[in-house]
């Protein structure tokens, strides 16, 4: 029998129960942490996160902590799963309580807000020297905590480091996939939240399946355009980090950034669309990130362009498809695939 290292999750939302659940079930000692104890004693009481994931049965062998130093202690792979507005924060409070040589990684999809700096930035300024992996690709939560089939890559610079972060995942349920490209990865699950809002907005608006087509792959030239911008691997955007998570984000309800464009496009204000979804929703700070980008880069990205200025209330769902429908007429690809159209 394989003997695996002790992890701790950090974030007890859904991601994070999910994945907390899968590596139990996996017999890998496992301690999930939160911010609420009490909502931590009533999950372990219930053996279910009722908030996030309910009707869904944990794992017996799923331990719960609710003190940080205690959960982090001795862990092996400290796994953070919490908003990348927290992210930062979150990386200064583990700092002290790591093990030498912990490995450090995070389940966190976007941009540090202000900066428009990726994760696996932030971790290499605050935590240098700690072996240091991305988990990402097409997985909802509630259907990885359910045991449905499904896919994630994990990404490091140190090959190790992703193949025993990839371990611990893998699953009859659940293939883990690794690579070397963090900045990709990251890129991808970051910058298809900005993407399922347009196509929310458009099915809400009810615009046809032509036009989550089209605004599906044309959404898919910004990230590849961005992405090789920044310096990353093509292929990592065409895989599941990247067009994975965007087919999946664009056409899923559970989706909490595609219900936001729905809401959006049935002409719910944005306030009150955040509040009915009840979680962080990543597009609204992701939005102003690829904007920053894209101009750094002298890029035009008039999906994530027109997604933004909808969110900031600059113009309307309407106003913004007439925008993007008014565009000149050109060739698909006018410069090369990663030119800038």
């Amino acid at each position: 029998m394989t003997q695996h290292p002790t992890l701790a999750v950090l974030g007890a939302g859904s991601w994070g129960t999910a994945l907390a659940a899968l590596t139990a079930r996996n017999g890998v000692p496992t301690r999930l942490w939160g911010r609420d104890p009490d909502a931590l004693a009533a999950m372990a009481a219930a053996r279910c996160n009722q908030r996030y994931l309910p009707g869904i049965e944990l794992p017996a062998a799923l331990g719960y902590e609710p003190d940080l130093a205690t959960a982090v202690r001795g862990a092996a792979i400290v796994l953070l799963v919490v908003p990348s507005h927290a992210f930062a924060t979150m990386l200064d409070d583990v700092a002290p309580l790591l093990a030498p040589g912990a490995t450090l990684a995070w389940a966190t999809k976007g941009f540090e807000p202000g900066t428009g700096r990726l994760l696996h930035e932030l971790v290499t300024q605050r935590l240098p020297g700690h072996p240091a992996a991305v988990i990402t690709g097409p997985s909802f939560a509630k259907e990885v905590a359910a045991g449905l089939p499904s896919a994630v890559t994990v990404h490091s610079e140190d090959a190790a480091c992703a193949q025993r972060v990839a371990n611990v995942l893998h699953a009859p349920n659940l293939r883990a996939y690794t690579g070397g490209d963090m900045l990709g990865a990251e890129l991808g699950g970051a910058m298809k939240n900005v993407l399922a809002v347009a196509t929310g907005i458009a099915d809400g608006m009810e615009l046809g399946l032509n036009a989550r087509a089209g605004l599906i792959t044309r959404g898919m030239n910004e990230m590849l355009r961005l992405g090789v911008a920044l310096g990353a691997r093509p292929e990592t955007l065409i895989g599941l980090s990247g067009l994975g998570d965007l087919v999946l984000t664009c056409t899923g309800d559970l989706s909490r950034n595609r219900r936001l464009g729905l809401a959006l496009g049935k002409g719910i204000a944005i306030d009150e669309a955040v509040r009915q979804i009840g979680q962080v929703v990543e597009s609204v700070l992701a939005a102003d990130e690829v904007a920053r980008l894209a101009d750094q880069h002298a890029l035009d990205l008039p999906i994530s362009a027109g997604v933004r200025a909808v969110l900031h209330g600059e113009v309307t769902p309407a106003e913004g498809l007439k925008m993007l429908m008014a565009r000149e007429q050109k060739p698909e690809y006018p410069h090369g695939l990663f030119g800038n159209a």
